[in-house]
């Protein structure tokens, strides 16, 4: 049904289908979540729903956190409209989304014990790897390693999800961060999907659902009248879509001619996706080796976060994200441009720009004191 009605209003106006699909999932994904917030915003302050300032929250008065409702509601009817093939090709995709829909939403209502979230993320993540077949199986000669055998990929991409889907979750503390990411990140796999053909095209749309959601959000998580966070439930189903993009990345340099060459090749691609999702994959990271460092379980809430840091220079959540975005797109570019050497040296230099861009604000507190 929806590809009679794409294609009847692509005769009508006269463009591209693939174009109109950008256009509407893109325009419909922010029109959805924009005016879906505000009676969101309403609904939470009347029934109570609302969070609350902990010791390690950068926010310092109650504030509705069920902005993911809007997100989940426009990015599943715009994708479902306009990129319809994904839905049609991994069956258990939007199944996963749900599964987290819910799990976010009950944590960010009643508070879910973090096992109960945990064994949520690993059956969303086996849906992906095991039911449609979405996952890594290759490690492009890093470590000497190549092809995986089965049970490890379903192993080690479960791992990966569930990683970046709390990554993701972890960098929501401030305003704009979580989101400017995801936009920042979006773009960046828009762009190599689409420089990889038109295969990818169903992979653009839903990055472009999602940004539209995300601008939309932006608007009033941004503002002092009707501020609105994410919570759980929006972060999860953004790192979850994230992940699934870039498994998919990789996976487009294991396609084969029928003779048995790489449709695509590059070895570089794996350091490419971590480069594209550097900060929350550094973030953390860091958070768990400083939290092992002082004997600490490395799953206690602190305040050690990248963005913490940047937060005690005194900048404003605006800036501190900002900053982030551009060092996330700095990183990304020096992986573009190195992108044809060798492959463990560009992982340190990403790596290594990662851990100094995560470090800086305490060089910066210490120059400053010692002046």
């Amino acid at each position: 049904m929806a590809e009679i009605d794409i294609r009847s209003i692509k005769d009508f106006l006269g463009i591209d289908s693939f174009y109109l699909k950008c256009i509407i999932g893109f325009i419909g994904s922010f029109f959805l979540t924009f005016i879906s917030i505000p009676k969101i915003i309403r609904v939470s302050y009347k029934k109570g729903l609302m969070a609350r300032p902990k010791e390690r929250s950068s926010h310092l008065k109650e504030t509705p956190n069920l902005g993911g409702i809007s997100i989940f509601y426009s990015v599943s009817i715009m994708s479902s409209i306009c990129a319809y093939e994904l839905f049609s090709s991994y069956i258990f995709l939007f199944s996963a989304i749900i599964v987290l829909f819910f799990i976010g939403l009950m944590d960010d209502i009643l508070v879910v014990a973090p096992n109960k979230k945990f064994y949520a993320q690993i059956v969303t993540a086996l849906m992906i790897s095991v039911g449609s077949n979405v996952r890594i199986g290759h490690f492009f000669g890093i470590f000497g390693i190549n092809l995986l055998p089965y049970w490890f990929s379903i192993l080690f991409t479960v791992l990966i999800f569930i990683f970046l889907i709390n990554a993701f979750n972890l960098i929501d503390g401030i305003d704009g961060l979580a989101s400017g990411i995801a936009i920042l990140v979006c773009c960046a796999f828009i762009i190599t999907f689409w420089r990889l053909g038109s295969i990818n095209y169903p992979m653009i749309v839903l990055a472009l659902t999602i940004i539209g959601s995300l601008l939309a959000f932006l608007h009033y998580n941004f503002s002092k009248k009707y501020k609105i966070f994410m919570g759980d439930t929006g972060s999860m189903i953004i790192g979850f879509l994230l992940s699934f993009m870039g498994v998919k990345f990789l996976n487009l340099f294991l396609l084969q001619y029928p003779f048995g060459t790489q449709v695509y090749w590059i070895q570089s691609a794996p350091a490419i996706v971590i480069a594209i999702l550097i900060i929350p994959i550094i973030d953390t990271l860091g958070v768990f080796m400083i939290r092992i460092y002082k004997r600490r379980s490395p799953f206690k809430a602190d305040k050690n976060h990248m963005h913490h840091r940047y937060l005690r220079l005194g900048l404003s959540h605006k800036q501190v994200s900002l900053c982030m975005v551009a060092e996330n797109v700095i990183i990304i570019l020096v992986a573009y441009f190195l992108r044809h050497i060798n492959v463990h040296l560009l992982l340190v230099i990403i790596l290594s720009l990662g851990l100094i861009f995560s470090f800086l604000p305490l060089l910066i507190k210490n120059n400053k004191s010692n002046t």
